[in-house]
């Protein structure tokens, strides 16, 4: 299934467009987009650029971050290949390279923990904008807070970008399908939200009181329930090497398996 022309998308007013750590790899990118353009092959732009164009902040980039769904991901890197251009697979489980002499671009299909997978839904509702002359679709609001909401490692932190993203393009974010998205992790969502409204305290209102609400709901029921009796650590999805202590020495569940129980006489009952 491909995704919907580019044509039929919302056209966004760039607020700002980041600027290049080094200046010398613009002709790269240049021809890079226009490689990807002419491919057919679905893709998105996302990291600075989108957090950019919605917010209007103005960084330095190192690189482009390419999305795009995990059954493209090896068509993209082949594609370069063929062109002669060199690839790296870092991670079969979400991100591979393009590279040219110094200078790279990254393809994204899933977040580190795969929380966060590229889905058809993403070319549906993104945005397009102008880059570097050719007209390419951009990761939207809504998907952009997703796909950030889970990135908090010790040395990068992106809760900045979800609040900024909030502050400046909430009348674009869809928050029923941002909470189908989190459904499973509801909290983390409550917790951007709450940051949210103690960095801007005048502007608690653009966050929907129906969502808060919902989100609140679940807190109250949550808090009269027991607590769990698998010892799970999901400080993993955020950063695998910053909770691996609490996996390795420390008798938690990992992203997935088992780990230790609150109480070493409860546990499943295996019989049967």
């Amino acid at each position: 299934m491909t995704s919907p022309s580019p044509l039929r998308l919302p056209q966004i007013d760039a607020k700002a467009a980041p600027t290049l750590k080094h200046p010398a790899a613009e002709p790269f990118y240049v021809e890079a987009i226009g490689q990807l353009a002419a491919s057919g092959i679905p893709f998105l732009l996302a990291g600075t650029y989108a957090v950019s164009a919605y917010t209007g902040i103005v960084r330095e980039t190192k690189d482009l971050d390419v999305f795009c769904k995990a059954g493209d991901y090896p068509r993209i890197l082949a594609h370069f290949q063929d062109l002669g251009y060199a690839v790296a697979i870092e991670d079969d489980r979400w991100l591979g390279k393009v590279l040219k002499g110094d200078h790279f671009f990254d393809v994204i299909f899933a977040s580190p923990s795969g929380a966060t997978p590229v889905t058809e839904a993403w070319f549906a509702h993104a945005r397009q904008l102008d880059l570097f002359g050719t007209t390419v679709r951009i990761i939207g609001p809504t998907e952009l807070v997703w796909s950030k909401s889970f990135i908090q490692l010790r040395h990068r932190y992106d809760g900045a970008d979800v609040a900024h993203t909030i502050l400046r393009a909430h009348e674009q974010i869809d928050w029923a399908r941002l909470l189908a998205y989190m459904e499973q992790h509801w909290e983390l969502l409550l917790t951007h939200l709450l940051n949210f409204r103690w960095i801007y305290p005048t502007e608690r209102d653009v966050v929907p009181a129906w969502l808060l609400d919902e989100l609140l709901d679940r807190l109250d029921k949550q808090r009269r329930l027991p607590p769990p009796q698998m010892k799970i650590c999901r400080g993993r999805m955020l950063s695998r090497i910053d909770y691996e202590i609490d996996v390795k020495d420390w008798g938690y569940a990992d992203l997935g398996g088992e780990g230790g129980w609150r109480d070493e006489t409860e546990g499943p009952d295996r019989d049967g």
